[in-house]
């Protein structure tokens, strides 16, 4: 599970509901810096489980390049509603069709980011129309199914969402994790750590079961696209941290290959380079996109 470190927007950012053609989505928009020449504007989709918050860290430096980030949730996550129980509202290509309405509504072309289970996704909406987007970054996001250990992961978390409620899985998920460190200060209350547990406690409860059981299923069965997406005219970055449980890092490099991809690995980071490293990982964002309009 993704922990950015804070839930609340950085100065100068407004969260909203978007209105695009298929409904409102929860976003946090952050404007370029004061001062800065704009370059242009990027969509942000979170991975699985996760939010448009996990991009907290990165709308100020990317601010300071130049940029104008929209980090998004999708249908049924968090902040962003959907049906309870109707799970063809979460096939893969219709939240595909979610982010062209997305990209639609900010009336400007973008360029893509997607993490994770929102790799693969934003992979689906290029795949269907290509021209919203200026390029497209998959940050951790493999070129098909997750690996074993995840698979068997998510199967335990399918299990659980057809016998118990989401206030009760996330019980048993705190009760299966290892107590975590935390600082004290001078006044002897935890830092932070309380608050922390309450907002990912939030962000849980705020997810439609349906949107979990159908993305959790298809990050099991997704098939190997990479030979599609080589044919779109875009340019493409592969990101991910130094490691990886859920794609191998290998099988991200062969991935990039295959795609003709910038390739970048964050040091000191794993799974989530935005939360792990996000100095860098803003730094290898800026530097693609101020590429990729180079060579427009």
């Amino acid at each position: 599970m993704s922990r950015p470190p804070t839930f609340t927007p950085p100065p100068g950012a407004r969260a909203y509901a978007l209105r695009t053609a298929r409904g409102e989505f929860a976003v946090v928009d952050a404007p370029v810096a004061d001062g800065v020449a704009p370059k242009g504007t990027a969509l942000l989709l979170p991975g699985f489980t996760g939010s448009k918050e996990d991009y907290n860290p990165l709308h100020r430096p990317l601010a300071a390049r130049g940029y104008r980030t929209v980090a998004v949730d999708g249908r049924g996550q968090y902040e962003s509603d959907g049906p309870e129980t109707d799970e063809s509202a979460y096939a893969q290509a219709e939240l595909a069709r979610d982010v062209l309405a997305q990209a639609a509504a900010l009336d400007t072309p973008v360029h893509l980011v997607g993490h994770s289970l929102g790799g693969q996704i934003a992979r689906a909406a290029v795949l269907l129309d290509h021209a919203p987007f200026l390029s497209l970054t998959l940050m951790a996001s493999g070129p098909a199914q997750i690996s074993g250990s995840q698979q068997q992961r998510v199967k335990l978390l399918r299990d659980a969402l057809a016998v118990m409620s989401m206030a009760e899985v996330w019980e048993a998920i705190q009760a299966m994790e290892p107590p975590e460190e935390t600082e004290t200060g001078e006044s002897g209350e935890l830092d932070g750590g309380l608050d922390d547990r309450d907002d990912l406690r939030r962000r849980w409860l705020g997810n439609k079961p349906a949107q979990l059981l159908v993305t959790g299923r298809q990050l099991c069965v997704e098939p190997d696209r990479v030979a599609e997406l080589a044919a779109v005219p875009l340019p493409f970055h592969v990101l991910s941290g130094s490691q990886d449980d859920t794609w191998p890092v290998p099988l991200l490099d062969d991935m990039a290959l295959r795609l003709h991809a910038h390739r970048t690995v964050v040091q000191g980071a794993e799974h989530s380079p935005n939360t792990d490293n996000p100095l860098d990982t803003a730094r290898a964002f800026a530097d693609f996109w101020d590429s990729a309009q180079d060579r427009r």
